[in-house]
């Protein structure tokens, strides 16, 4: 879909101004792009779900969710296709979000094989709509969480890439340093707790609505061969973006 097609008219993701609201005019095109490092809204220790579902970080996750593009969920809806489907369907969808009656889909199972012929990485590829309400999520979960992380940690986060990891082993090699130590945390998506990790996340998030809807995409199910198989552990890893 065309990033112009129909904006002039169409108020997307919502049609009124609600909290948190804004436009996103004015903004060069690198600023639209960054979802965690660059969008304006300043939010306190705790933050509510009218900030993740307010129009400005709404239009944020969606510019990401299209130029990430990525396969279709469960409904075959598609990225091209995701325009349409909110001006048809946001407002609906945000009343279910607001009053906590929203059913996120079951993601597609997808296997890829691992790098070196180590055996097969099961994805969960979620539905292009709720692809944007995730990223929205994380757009927020990013700017409380991330300055709480390790200087050491550049592993997909904002503003942190492959090559400054690498800067930063040269570094420590013309320090004198001669170890590496190489850990892989064996099917670490496939063995989350549920429990643990929900608990942790209520330590910071306050707003009960939002810890429901992460409680229910991690039990959304996965859904192979037309049959959806329920989750009690475990994150879908959809991290390639295929």
């Amino acid at each position: 879909m065309s990033d112009n097609r129909r904006r002039p008219k169409a108020e997307m993701p919502e049609q009124r101004s609600r909290a948190g609201g804004g436009t996103a005019q004015g903004k060069s095109s690198a600023r639209q792009t960054d979802s965690a490092r660059t969008d304006p809204i300043r939010l306190p220790a705790f933050f509510t779900l009218e900030e993740v579902l307010s129009r400005e970080n709404m239009l944020t996750a969606y510019r990401r969710v299209v130029r990430n593009q990525g396969a279709p969920g469960v409904d075959g809806v598609t990225v091209d296709q995701l325009w349409d489907r909110c001006c048809q369907r946001w407002e609906a969808i945000r009343e279910e979000l607001l009053s906590g009656t929203y059913r996120p889909d079951p993601v597609r199972k997808v296997e890829i094989p691992k790098p070196g012929g180590k055996g097969m990485r099961m994805l969960g590829i979620p539905t292009v709509m709720d692809r944007l309400i995730q990223q929205a999520l994380l757009q927020v979960l990013t700017r409380l969480y991330d300055p709480t992380f390790s200087e050491s940690s550049f592993g997909f986060r904002p503003g942190r890439s492959a090559h400054q990891a690498l800067d930063r082993a040269k570094a420590h090699i013309a320090a004198g340093q001669r170890w590496v130590v190489d850990l892989d945390l064996e099917k670490f998506f496939d063995r989350v707790n549920h429990d643990v990790l929900m608990g942790r996340l209520a330590q910071r998030i306050k707003d009960r609505r939002i810890l429901k809807l992460i409680r229910a995409y991690l039990q959304a199910g996965i859904m192979e061969g037309g049959v959806v198989s329920p989750r009690s552990e475990g994150t879908p890893d959809n991290s390639t973006g295929v």
